[in-house]
């Protein structure tokens, strides 16, 4: 086939004696024929670029730059061929790199990683030479082809391993298939058969991990998990400990909850000394304090959200941490807080907002009452509050409900927090309620698993190697950790329940892998990961699913549309459980819970034919995981596969995001004349039918959902108060951020799956 003008100019002008190049502008004239994207466009962008005297490697970049800036609206498939270009100029370096090295194979890649440091030596320990030579031949180098700009160039630049000088020495296809052997490591049968597996959902972007697992597999430090949740003591060393334990999980990487529940509050007496506690604001200042000092492997700050029940004394106080008014000693900028609300308070909220609201000190009610209120939950705790309400012995702090509630939605809509916690709604939905309770979630709001405190034993002096030592004896208690992952919804054939079948499976298996795989910031982590084994399957790419289904989000067709899918994946994901039950064993706690009992599948009124069977299933082998499904945000991940971000709906269908390098167009996925409509902005859908969806999928989701809210200026006080009261009766677990129109809130990273 001879070279048209075209290809010969543009190569001419960049890298002459580059075939590939060829190659490549005819793949993308044969896959883009239409008008708009004919090279004679190109390469007019990119003479309004060039400038004399420029170097070939800068020429080539101003390549990719004029097909990256061709992109709009009316011509998004420009992302893709700029990722094309963009890839192109990645394999040449990435050649030129492992030349210099002699590296010519991916076996030689390895080593030569292990060797520098880069790569972790247990994967050439567990797998032999001709082993990784036979995993080398599922490469599949074209599944590059999958990349837009913005995900390819978020991955090279962040997750493909370099030297210490920023040397790309890996690919993403072999990304892939080392995350994939790494994760299939301890597989004892067929090991080579679910590398296969994983590799397939992962280099064809159906489903992503969490964003520690997909950074730290295969290299040294592999903590792989996202969220962490720990419970904080009333106490000096329990909250010392507490502080101690956030800062060695973000050290690593690490999200974190923190619920301070038990705190007691401020003027609350200490030792009998009335009026001695200083409250919990100040020890949230060393929260936050923390998260700003102990980074994220030096690439981002500490995160951690802070919860407190909405009956605590302090409050008012919590409510004014971000917030731009009141007494700076007083805030704490660099945490997200989030309160936790019994039904009761909802009850009230709805029929009686005039009346009165009593605010007590934890610790004070433990003191007179004998019990701690913050350990139960549902009609218990509403009776043991009012029990509570009534004893002159116990201080109050009364506010009108309607003021409580006005100090909430303030704080919403300049900040985007509190989160939003319904605390019974959660521990009634417990499968593991038997062995105890939940008092709050995690950074992102979707983990909801069984929390108690650590508790310091005590200290002892002891003689070891002939010296003296202080040995700190302390019981673990529930120190919660989840590993995540996502299926993403907008590439997925969900109409094949084959394939949703197959590739939840092999997720569920990757996740699971991960609780024995995983390094553990804290030794608490570890002890509770295998008792629950606990994972989080989530999902993102939702409004790319719908979209590319003609499904209006506003409208019953998509309520309709959820159930059938959420039912289809939770299925899924409990017999691929009890599939891995009935080959390595339930879970400790399986027996008593609500998933051996059965009551999980009839609570959630799962009772037909396909469902009343795989009870039977679960009853007979068991199940592998106490918790299974939780819904994460996907802000990064879900660029790298191009897809929507978690369960949200767009900001907008098409815009231009500021780079150090310039504008990045950021376009819809599958944006066409025929999904056009389909992607409404956020701002501009009515969020009564996000609520509804939010609970349609809970009854499918074992656990929570990062769903936020979407509001403008037009929003009255009693218009966003009805959402936080339709999300209570439609069964929403938890509500992330309230994100007003003018307000740019934080986007979580470390629960990105």
């Amino acid at each position: 086939m001879e070279i048209s003008k075209i290809e010969e100019k543009i190569r001419i002008e960049t890298f002459e004696e580059m075939e590939e190049l060829t190659q490549t502008l005819r793949k993308i004239q044969k896959e883009y024929p239409q008008e708009e994207y004919a090279l004679e466009h190109l390469y007019k962008k990119y003479q309004t670029f060039v400038k004399p005297g420029m170097e070939q490697k800068e020429r080539f970049s101003m390549l990719i730059r004029a097909a990256v800036e061709l992109t709009t609206q009316e011509a998004p498939k420009w992302e893709m061929i700029a990722a094309r270009l963009l890839m192109l100029e990645f394999n040449r370096e990435l050649e030129e790199n492992r030349k210099k090295c002699q590296i010519h194979s991916f076996y030689e890649n390895l080593k030569y990683l292990t060797e520098q440091g880069l790569y972790g030596a247990y994967i050439l320990e567990t797998y032999s030479e001709e082993e990784v030579k036979r995993l080398s031949e599922f490469l599949d180098e074209s599944r590059n082809d999958l990349f837009n700009y913005s995900g390819l160039s978020l991955l090279l630049g962040r997750y493909v391993i370099r030297t210490g000088k920023g040397v790309p020495m890996e690919s993403p296809q072999e990304m892939f298939l080392g995350i994939a052997m790494h994760l299939a490591m301890k597989e004892k049968v067929e090991r080579e058969r679910w590398v296969r597996r994983f590799y397939d959902m992962l280099s064809e972007l159906k489903v992503t991990m969490a964003t520690p697992t997909l950074s730290n597999a295969r290299k040294p430090y592999h903590q792989l998990s996202s969220c962490f949740i720990d419970t904080v003591p009333d106490s000096l060393d329990g909250i010392y400990r507490s502080i101690d334990n956030f800062a060695k999980v973000s050290k690593f990487g690490g999200g974190m909850g923190m619920y301070f529940g038990k705190v007691r509050a401020s003027g609350s007496a200490i030792r009998g000394f009335e009026g001695a506690a200083g409250g919990v604001i100040r020890w949230i200042r060393l929260a936050n304090d923390t998260a700003v000092a102990v980074d994220q492997l030096g690439v981002r700050q500490g995160a951690v959200a802070v919860y407190l029940d909405v009956w605590h004394r302090d409050l008012p106080e919590f409510l004014n941490l971000r917030t731009n008014n009141g007494d700076d000693r007083m805030k704490a900028h660099d945490v997200f807080p989030a309160v936790c609300y019994p039904d009761y308070f909802w009850q009230q909220a709805r029929d009686h907002i005039e009346g009165d609201w009593y605010l007590m000190c934890p610790h004070e009610i433990l003191t007179v009452k004998g019990y701690a209120l913050e350990d139960c939950f549902g009609e218990e705790w509403t009776e043991k509050y009012l029990d509570c309400v009534q004893d002159k012995r116990i201080q109050k702090r009364v506010i009108p409900i309607k003021d409580v509630i006005r100090m909430i939605i303030r704080s919403a809509v300049e900040t985007g927090t509190p989160f939003t916690f319904n605390r019974d709604l959660v521990n009634r939905a417990n499968p593991n309620r038997h062995k105890g309770m939940i008092y709050c979630s995690n950074l992102c709001t979707e983990i909801a698993q069984n929390m108690s405190a650590i508790d310091q034993v005590e200290q002892r002096i002891e003689t070891v190697d002939g010296e003296t030592v202080v040995v700190t004896v302390t019981k673990p208690g529930e120190f919660v950790v989840c590993n995540l992952a996502s299926l993403s919804l907008g590439r997925l054939n969900l109409e094949d329940d084959a394939e949703v079948l197959e590739v939840t499976e092999s997720v569920v298996r990757a996740l699971d892998n991960v609780i024995d795989l995983n390094f553990f910031p804290v030794p608490y982590a570890k002890i509770n990961n295998e008792k629950y084994r606990p994972v989080g399957l989530g999902v993102s790419g939702y409004h790319h699913m719908l979209a590319k289904r003609g499904i209006a989000w506003e409208s019953e067709e998509h309520l309709a549309f959820a159930e059938r899918v959420f039912s289809k994946i939770h299925y899924a994901a409990v017999k691929a459980s009890c599939k891995i039950a009935k080959e390595k064993g339930s879970y400790a706690y399986f027996e008593g819970s609500t998933w051996q009992t059965g009551d999980y599948f009839r609570e959630r009124g799962l009772t037909d034919d396909a469902w009343r069977k795989l009870q039977e299933e679960v009853a007979e082998y068991g199940l592998r995981n106490g918790y299974l499904m939780a819904v994460a945000p996907t802000s990064s991940t879900s660029i790298i596969a191009g897809t929507t971000a978690g369960l949200d709906p767009v900001m907008n269908r098409y815009f231009l995001e500021e780079k150090k390098n310039g504008l990045m167009p950021r376009v819809a996925p599958d944006l066409s004349m025929d999904t056009y409509w389909y992607y409404k902005n956020a701002h501009h859908i009515d969020q009564t039918w996000s609520v509804r969806a939010c609970g349609v999928r809970q009854r499918h989701i074992d656990q929570a959902q990062s769903m936020n809210l979407y509001i403008t200026n037009e929003y009255t006080f009693r218009k966003v108060l009805n959402l936080y009261l339709l999300a209570w009766e439609e069964g929403v677990k938890t509500i992330y951020y309230i994100r007003s129109r003018s307000l740019e809130v934080e986007e979580c990273e470390v629960c990105s799956s």
